[in-house]
């Protein structure tokens, strides 16, 4: 009687990772492509990663070269810390009013017909194009003793004016909101142009009022702007140096001066890296909240939409 063979061993038609790689890699349009990447590569490489690189040992290094996280203690500890406190506090107030002011007006954009929306929108965006140190000037200006404000505050005869709006955190918020706002307004208005309104036509037709529709449907749908605008304005805030300089006070010094007057006055580069190694991390923080707000909309999105 015959004996049957075993059935042969599947034969793993895949290739393996490493040659499906080095296929990859034999293709001619990879290697163009790769080409064409170097430059941009090399590029990123120099002008970032090797400074951020060496700013973070720089913040390492002691006085006698070996390690130290001495720079950081001194860093979050005494005057240092409150800086850094001064610094999120301001950054924060900037933002939040940066996102009423800016949705505000970007909602009041979108219901303009689109020849003068977009007047209206050159006029947002035309004054960012103007130096920085010109426009603080002009806020000094305007916000003096006799300024523009204050002249016309006393004209109307109000109470307690003239105001001080100069060297104070008034005016750093003041100024830091005017720089924030185009950014916020730019972003706001392209979430709010993408709303459909069709969705505000049929809540209305349900029988939802302006106040329900507004808080259950339109800012529902916003949302995300607000949160990456808001994000947005935090992070340019808390590196920003010459408007604060200028229009605040010595007890609104934030850590972009205290960097400065590190590097310029002191000559002390560690601790000046110590304090822009704790901005990045800062930064990169708000960047993982927005990528987690990111995931969690799109989550909801897809659970509403099954």
């Amino acid at each position: 009687m015959a004996v049957l063979a075993p059935p042969p061993e599947p034969v793993v038609a895949a290739a393996t990772t490493t040659g499906g790689w080095r296929r990859r890699l034999s293709g001619r349009r990879t290697r163009f492509g790769l080409l064409n990447a170097t430059p941009v590569v090399v590029y990123l490489l120099i002008l970032f990663v090797y400074p951020i690189f060496s700013t973070l040992l720089l913040s390492l290094k002691g006085e006698d070269g070996g390690f130290t996280l001495h720079w950081y203690t001194d860093a979050l500890t005494g005057t240092s810390l409150d800086i850094l406190l001064i610094t999120l506090r301001i950054s924060a107030e900037t933002s939040v009013i940066s996102l009423v002011i800016g949705f505000l007006l970007a909602y009041w954009i979108t219901r303009l017909r689109p020849i003068w929306a977009g007047l209206v929108m050159l006029v947002v965006v035309v004054p960012h194009f103007i130096s920085a140190l010109v426009r603080t000037y002009g806020w000094i200006i305007l916000l003096g003793d006799h300024g523009l404000v204050n002249e016309t505050l006393m004209a109307l005869h109000v109470p307690g004016a003239p105001f001080q709006l100069l060297y104070n955190e008034l005016g750093v918020v003041i100024g830091t909101t005017s720089v924030m706002l185009p950014y916020t307004v730019l972003l706001l208005y392209a979430v709010m142009r993408g709303v459909d309104r069709g969705l505000i036509a049929a809540a209305a037709s349900m029988g939802a009022g302006r106040l329900v529709t507004f808080f259950r449907v339109y800012l529902p749908l916003v949302a995300p702007g607000l949160v990456n605008a808001g994000i947005l304005s935090f992070i340019l805030c808390l590196g920003y140096y010459l408007t604060p300089a200028l229009m605040g006070g010595p007890k609104q010094t934030m850590v972009a001066s205290l960097i400065d007057e590190q590097v310029m006055k002191n000559n002390q580069w560690n601790g000046a890296s110590a304090l822009g190694v704790i901005l990045l991390l800062l930064t990169f923080a708000g960047l993982l909240l927005l990528r987690l707000v990111k995931s969690v909309s799109e989550a909801a999105k897809n659970r509403g939409a099954a």
